[in-house]
């Protein structure tokens, strides 16, 4: 089992432990989609599989709390950002600007890149680096204001 499946498993048996009801269902349905995909694929997740399918719950949320603020549902959309918070507790601490930007540079000059059309190839070499570390739809933004 994972690190990241053991901490995700502990934390929804304390939850269970505290009572704490939306931790718990927010806990579990990421354990129900990582549990989807063992069975699927018929294989066990590593934790780089577990943080990325993480992060993809995360973006859903982000994407639906948006839908819910611009349909008039504040409610609905404060319940999604809570369940991210709730995600983001079991990735890695976030990279501060400064690092990203550091990142970014160096990506730049390791693959030579000078203009947007290298753009996929600075993205290959960050994103393992960001990996649950940094928004890469932001990173990706800096990398093209760098090369445009």
């Amino acid at each position: 089992m994972s690190e990241l499946k053991a901490k995700l498993t502990e934390a929804m048996k304390d939850a269970m432990r505290a009572q704490d009801k939306d931790r718990l269902g927010v806990i579990r349905m990421a354990t129900a989609a990582l549990k989807q995909i063992e069975v699927d694929e018929r294989v066990e997740l590593d934790d780089a599989r577990v943080l990325a399918t993480l992060e993809k719950l995360i973006k859903s949320r982000r994407e639906s709390a948006t839908a819910f603020e611009a349909g008039g549902r504040p409610e609905l959309a404060a319940k999604e950002n809570a369940e991210i918070v709730v995600l983001q507790s079991f990735l890695p601490a976030q990279l501060s600007e400064a690092e990203i930007d550091a990142l970014v540079a160096e990506a730049i000059t390791e693959t030579g890149a000078t203009s947007a059309r290298d753009m996929g190839k600075v993205m290959n070499i960050l994103r393992p680096k960001l990996a649950g570390r940094a928004d890469t739809g932001a990173v990706s933004q800096k990398v093209k204001a760098r090369l445009g």
